[in-house]
């Protein structure tokens, strides 16, 4: 065996062993995209709906790179024993089957699938006891330096200054508003020390009368094909602050996939989110 050779096994044997969940999908396929071009993350299994018409092809045809003989799985339960972490950008009703089949086999898990209810949010710690779990509602290393700057000018600025928080995304996303304008509002309204349920309003219709002081507003916009915008505005007499960010690629989020993914398979249980990750 050639010096060469053995340095590539033992990188293979070092590699973070992943499972991509929706593997077609657009988050899947910008997934493995960057999975393929990382020499710390090998790809050991991807899966899709059972009807899905690029079941049995490989994964390297799929991101147009050569054959990694790494075939696409109708049910995760096919490859699940081939990896170590699961990524999971698929929808709100697949996650639940995605963890309990991790629990049985004790397997990690990066979640970012958005619209998830607070009670499964709740399982998922309970879950993370037994399993490392990372979930956060958008892992892009922006965002989540967006998430600190909110709550630095939200724990800065009193109610005197007004709030609205203003998300874009593509005609195709199901849920509103997004995960990532709900998280800036929970930061926002932990700074100032409110309960955001009393405080939050989703947009207006009609004769709403005056702003109430203190209060939280978000508003949703659904359109073509944009990938993701936030803007936090914060707003007194003469004066506005804004915080913007905008994404222009999923790789954004795909690349911080790929980092929760090396960070929770050093763990051996427990419940984390980008911010720890990241180390912000």
């Amino acid at each position: 065996m050639s010096v060469k050779t053995k340095k590539i096994k033992k990188e293979l044997r070092n590699a973070v062993r992943i499972l991509v969940a929706g593997a077609a999908g657009r988050m899947g396929r910008s997934i493995l995209n960057l999975a393929y071009q990382d020499p710390d993350i090998q790809i050991v299994g991807a899966f899709e709906q059972a009807e899905s018409p690029v079941i049995g092809r490989d994964v390297g045809e799929l991101i147009g790179a050569p054959s990694i003989n790494v075939p696409i799985h109708p049910d995760l339960r096919e490859c699940i024993q081939l990896g170590s972490v699961i990524i999971d950008f698929t929808q709100p009703e697949a996650v639940p089957y995605h963890l309990d089949i991790a629990l049985k086999t004790k397997r990690a898990m990066v979640i970012g699938t958005t619209g998830l209810s607070d009670a499964f949010i709740g399982k998922l710690h309970t879950a993370s006891k037994k399993i490392p779990i990372v979930q956060a509602p958008n892992m892009s290393v922006g965002v989540n330096l967006l998430f600190r700057l909110a709550e630095l000018v939200g724990s800065s600025l009193d109610d005197r200054y007004d709030i609205e928080i203003v998300e874009e995304h593509h005609k195709h996303k199901k849920d509103a508003p997004s995960g990532t304008a709900l998280e800036l509002a929970r930061v926002i309204a932990k700074a100032r020390k409110i309960d955001l349920e009393t405080h939050v309003l989703y947009g207006r219709k009609g004769i709403t009368g005056e702003r109430k002081r203190g209060s939280i507003g978000i508003h949703a916009v659904r359109g073509g094909d944009v990938i993701g915008n936030h803007q936090v505005s914060f707003m007194n007499e003469g004066e506005r602050i804004e915080l913007i960010h905008k994404a222009s690629s999923r790789d954004a989020f795909a690349l911080g996939a790929l980092y929760a993914a090396k960070f929770v398979a050093k763990q051996k249980v427990g419940f984390y989110n980008m911010q720890q990750v990241l180390g912000l």
